[in-house]
């Protein structure tokens, strides 16, 4: 078993419970851990045998590019493309941030953290 994980994607995009903010937008921070089994990648060296990060990215943006209510939804939208397009993925992990959430005081970013 192993873990891919992508950090740290930084994309803007109209998520929020209030109109306004599907209408201004506001930038997000995804994590995305993957656990797998990694033996055969590690032994072959080949792009074929493992999970490409580059498709995982894009499915990811896809997501992203939708509008969600709730930071809840945006992670279970991950989750459930991420296991719909690779039979092989024992558990993922999604942590989404939203920067400078409309709260009335000073937070730097809200965040939700999902596993299945």
């Amino acid at each position: 078993m192993g873990q891919i994980s992508l950090e740290g994607m930084e994309f803007f995009a109209y998520h929020g419970y209030y109109d306004e903010e599907q209408k201004i937008g506001n930038k997000y921070s995804i994590d995305l851990y993957i656990k797998t089994d990694l033996s055969s990648a590690a032994e072959s060296d080949k792009l074929k045998d493992t999970i490409n990060y580059e498709d995982l990215y894009q499915l990811v943006l896809e997501v992203m590019q939708t509008k969600h209510r709730l930071l809840e939804h945006v992670a279970h939208e991950v989750i459930q493309k991420v296991k719909e397009t690779y039979s092989n993925v024992k558990s993922v992990k999604v942590g989404v941030s939203k920067f400078n959430p409309p709260i009335g005081g000073i937070c730097e970013r809200a965040r939700v953290v999902i596993s299945r």
